[in-house]
């Protein structure tokens, strides 16, 4: 059995190691302005996913993951070196789809937004379809007995 507690808190020490070192360390050019987002470690904590996003166009993400994969060694030895554990982890980078999900969040907001705009617009000078009170109001008890007394004789 695993300890789940004891993964979080190695996938949370693997995302500082990751993102301390590729800021101090790795001199890759090809890098851009990579954020580790989150970090990932399976049961046996055998195996970390690290979560990273680059802020720019789709070429400098594909260099940026291009760099990741060639310092992938520097990187995992030198979270074997900070952690202690007895097996490091391999290090799998996957390019975390949060911004990308966080867009089409924003995209389907505003299309709600000027949708309510143009329902609040046609509403402003509408009136109603019907009278403007239309609930039943009692009758008079007069005009009640009326509608009995005639309804018997036929």
């Amino acid at each position: 059995m695993t300890d789940t507690a004891r993964a979080r808190k190695l996938a949370d020490r693997i995302r500082v190691v990751v993102a301390e070192t590729l800021q101090r360390r790795i001199k890759d050019p090809r890098l851009g302005y990579v954020t580790i987002t989150d970090t990932r470690v399976t049961g046996d904590l055998r195996e970390a996913t690290v979560f990273y996003t680059v802020f720019g166009d789709d070429e400098e993400r594909a260099a940026s993951a291009a760099a990741l994969e060639s310092a992938k060694g520097v990187l995992r030895s030198e979270v074997g070196r900070q952690t202690g554990v007895r097996f490091t982890p391999t290090l799998t980078f996957v390019p975390d789809a949060l911004p990308e999900n966080a867009r089409t969040i924003d995209d389907l907001l505003a299309k709600a937004r000027a949708a309510d705009a143009q329902v609040r617009q046609a509403a402003s000078g509408a009136t109603y379809a019907g009278d403007a009170d239309p609930y039943r109001k009692p009758e008079d008890a007069e005009d009640a007995e009326d509608a009995t007394g005639d309804a018997a004789d036929a």
